[in-house]
């Protein structure tokens, strides 16, 4: 009895000194979801960069440093001209519809003439097929006595320089629909023209005008290409003016001038006239009247589209934001010889 007493106690004793066990840890809380992102994404989660997007950008600051310096690469500006290292992602008609409103002019798309979905997706795959690999001289699209080929569309690919021929033509589809009901009628001058009139005065193209009255149309377009940069004369019949527009901002008092004596001798040879020089204004457009480019690439894109809205009478509310679709659209409205 004695020794059993004895081992309890003992045993008491010993748990006593053992140490008590650590309290339970309290329950962990989820914290809010506001504080599940970083410190500086807390609010809105930022886009995760991909590698083109980088690639993109850095393009796009080399050719903004291109058109700040306007200095031009060693070929010719008529020829198909790469001014990049890298092809910016495709921009389809329906990806730029989500642009904001204010830099989408509602006259570009009017109403009821929105293609749908399946129907973008068709122009987006001709549009790659022009674009695609083929022989360089495959005529895809001939009318107008004029011929493009695979290499000629391929100057409408991002950041290329338009050439003779894609100007010619889009200049001539404007031509054709001007005859439609409701729009100026409109005579366009080749890209040629000027360069022969400048170097042998009227006389070298007196034969142009053979089939037309020029003086009956309300309005003439003559592109003008400057060695390195794509520009427009606009001679407006009905309001006796003669203006030059310039996507870089570039006065052309001498060449409004130029398209002015022009028209003085063509008037004395065709219809025996004196034009009266007080009664018609010549001037430049001044930059902030008319959309101007922001890279050394699309000169020729803008010029034609300052020719688009003019002869519709449209205020030119596009922006640079534009090009990848115009350039698009105008590869669709040539193959298809029919503007949108």
């Amino acid at each position: 009895m004695y020794q059993w007493l004895l081992g309890a106690v003992s045993a008491l004793f010993a748990a006593a000194r053992r140490p008590a066990p650590p309290p339970a840890p309290p329950p962990r809380k989820r914290p809010p979801p506001s504080t599940w992102l970083p410190v500086e994404d807390v609010g809105e989660a930022q886009p995760k960069k991909h590698k083109s997007d980088y690639t993109t950008s850095e393009h796009k600051r080399k050719d903004e440093e291109v058109s700040a310096g306007v200095t031009p690469p060693a070929k010719t500006a008529r020829k198909h001209h790469n001014a990049s290292v890298v092809d910016a992602s495709p921009v389809t008609k329906a990806a730029e519809e989500t642009r904001s409103t204010a830099s989408d002019p509602s006259s570009e798309r009017p109403a009821g003439s929105v293609p749908d979905v399946e129907m973008l997706q068709a122009m987006e795959r001709e549009v790659s097929a022009a674009f695609g690999r083929g022989e360089a001289d495959e005529v895809l699209s001939s009318a107008y006595k004029l011929r493009v080929t695979r290499e000629d569309i391929g100057t409408l690919e991002n950041f290329c320089w338009l050439n003779d021929e894609v100007i010619n033509f889009y200049m001539n589809l404007l031509m054709e629909r001007s005859k439609k009901e409701g729009y100026p009628s409109v005579h366009v001058f080749s890209t040629f023209f000027y360069p022969k009139l400048i170097s042998g005065g009227h006389k070298a193209v007196g034969r142009w005008t053979k089939a037309v009255d020029i003086f009956k149309q309300d309005l003439i377009f003559v592109p003008i290409h400057l060695s390195m940069h794509w520009t427009l004369g606009v001679i407006d019949v009905r309001r006796k003016s003669i203006r030059y527009l310039d996507s870089l901002g570039q006065k052309g008092n001498k060449i409004c001038e130029t398209l002015f004596k022009y028209l003085q001798e063509e008037s004395r040879q065709k219809r025996n006239l004196d034009l009266a020089a007080s009664e018609w204004t010549l001037f430049s457009t001044e930059p902030h009247e008319i959309p101007q480019q922001q890279n050394g690439s699309d000169c020729g894109v803008f010029m034609c589209k300052y020719a688009d809205y003019i002869s519709r009478d449209k205020p030119m509310a596009f922006t640079q934001n534009h090009m990848p679709y115009f350039r698009k659209r105008m590869v669709w409205e040539i193959l298809h010889q029919q503007l949108l």
